[in-house]
């Protein structure tokens, strides 16, 4: 990818990575593991700072709906997001996963201070 050379600026004190993909592509399937080695396991954050979104588009076929991943991305929270269906539900997921990255952030900055302290 040309864009390469921006992932390290990119990846800098990120907390968390959103993969959001088109589940009726079977290139995105394993591309999304490559995103997931790069921005995931290499940086490294924990699976539960990742959240993989398997967007489908209007009129799209809805046996995509039960998609199986292999491992690692199975072990990701995977959320299907169809805007035309069910706005709601995939802001509600967004809100989730927000807090836990902040809940995430500030278990970390307590134990950094605790070993400061200490």
């Amino acid at each position: 990818s040309r864009f390469e050379t921006c992932w390290p600026a990119l990846m800098k004190d990120s907390h968390g990575v959103i993969i959001i993909f088109n589940p009726e592509l079977p290139s995105h399937l394993k591309e999304i593991e490559m995103w997931y080695s790069c921005f995931v396991q290499q940086q490294p954050l924990l699976d539960s700072q990742c959240l993989l979104v398997a967007h489908h588009k209007p009129g799209s076929s809805e046996d995509t709906e039960n998609l199986s991943l292999a491992y690692p991305l199975n072990k990701l929270k995977l959320i299907h997001s169809n805007l035309e269906e069910d706005p709601e539900d995939v802001r509600m997921e967004f809100i989730k996963y927000f807090r836990s990255i902040i809940t995430i952030i500030n278990e970390s900055r307590e134990r950094e201070e605790m070993s400061i302290i200490s």
